[in-house]
């Protein structure tokens, strides 16, 4: 499964994968899917806002075990984020077969879609529709950088935007979720374990800094009578670094558009992107805050305006603490304390599980990597180590499915 899914969507000057929302390249991967599915007997269904689901056992009967993730990338990301947790299910699956486990609850392995917001903007677009986090009407707002709007890219891929929207029929079907996935860190890799827990998501968010000055000659504008948005942004690049190491959080600017974007030109416009996530809400309202007052006191320095908009923002996520017990449980990792033996971690990354927290329970799995590094070509996870994600995660299903 790994190899054939391998070359989907690889770019292959950077290495890294361009597997976005509602292109040939999704497309691809949801066939890929599919084909997994329709080989193993699954009932195969396509949900009104494009995730995709594998059923096994009846998908109305309610109380169902559901797991899987996504098989979208961002920019050039790497190959193990969200793709693991897809073929790790259907691994589990097959390994539990090979047990001859005997269900007694219904199982479904699932696709979401669009869930790094690579395209559009907005990460885990299928889930929160799904959840109803995302309105109908807020979904027909989102735009790629082509101008295309996501009803417009899902009628171009086959699909009806007329019909996405909440979906609670479908979730309370749902009596667990649980998604494996690579861990985005060292913790795992530092602690010696090869699986872990999740605990928490933290709260994270997006806001757009626009940035507008006046576009002049490079070469005939005194530096005294220029209005350069580029100096105010480039200071608040700064800033948000230093606020977030004095607070313990992480703030990045990782994505700029500059107007008219030529070399000989002053910018009038540099528009940039704040991630910014803390391990609490008040650490993180602490950090955007005092970002947001030094990029107004730049811009007002070099005469620039100044306009910042939270384009996305998640709440900490407390996963299930009941599930979470049960799958330490079921996973034999409970000492003689009652209390985990390996690491309970929490992360700064979001994953449609988090989406799902306020609907039905969830949890997560976590599989070690060994250097830390996501959302890059570098990303990775020993064989091993993904096998014994597979194992955990059978061992999970099992535990609760097969009961």
């Amino acid at each position: 499964m790994w190899r054939d899914l391998a070359p989907i969507g690889r770019n292959n000057e950077s290495g890294g994968y361009r597997r976005f929302a509602w292109t040939g390249a999704d497309a691809d991967c949801r066939a890929w899917f599919k084909a997994q599915a329709e080989s193993r007997g699954l009932t195969y269904e396509l949900d009104r806002n494009g995730n995709q689901w594998a059923w096994l056992g009846d998908p109305a009967a309610g109380d169902a075990v559901v797991t899987g993730s996504h098989l979208d990338s961002v920019p050039d990301g790497g190959a193990f984020d969200g793709p693991l947790g897809v073929v790790s299910s259907f691994a589990a699956l097959d390994e539990l077969r090979r047990r001859g486990a005997e269900f007694t609850r219904p199982l479904a392995l699932t696709n979401f879609g669009d869930e790094e917001g690579a395209r559009f903007g907005l990460a885990c677009v299928g889930s929160r529709l799904t959840a109803g986090r995302l309105t109908p009407e807020q979904a027909a707002q989102l735009r790629d950088g082509d101008g295309v709007s996501l009803p417009q890219a899902m009628e171009r891929a086959g699909y009806d935007p007329e019909a996405i929207g909440p979906d609670p029929e479908r979730l309370a079907r749902i009596g667990a979720f649980v998604e494996l996935h690579v861990e985005q860190g060292r913790a795992l890799d530092l602690s010696g374990d090869a699986v872990g827990i999740a605990s928490a998501i933290w709260p994270h968010g997006r806001w757009r800094f626009d940035f507008r000055g006046e576009a002049n000659h490079a070469g005939t504008t005194r530096l005294v009578d220029r209005r350069d948005p580029m100096l105010s942004y480039a200071q608040t690049v700064l800033a948000a670094r230093r606020e977030a190491e004095l607070a313990g959080a992480v703030a990045t600017f990782g994505k700029i558009s500059v107007e008219p974007n030529g070399v000989n030109a002053i910018p009038s416009l540099v528009r940039g992107w704040l991630d910014s996530r803390a391990a609490d809400q008040q650490t993180l309202d602490t950090v955007v805050t005092a970002v947001e007052k030094a990029a107004r006191e730049y811009a007002d320095a070099h005469g620039i305006d100044l306009e910042t908009v939270r384009e996305s923002f998640t709440p900490v996520v407390e996963f299930d603490h009941a599930l979470r017990d049960e799958l330490g449980r079921i996973l034999g990792i409970l000492g003689t304390d009652d209390k985990l033996t390996v690491p309970v971690l929490g992360t700064g990354a979001g994953h449609d599980a988090g989406i799902l927290a306020d609907s039905v329970p969830t949890a997560m799995l976590f599989v070690r990597n060994p250097t830390g590094v996501s959302h890059s070509p570098a990303e990775h996870a020993a064989e091993d180590d993904c096998l014994a994600g597979v194992n955990a995660l059978a061992d999970v299903l099992e535990g609760l499915a097969c009961r």
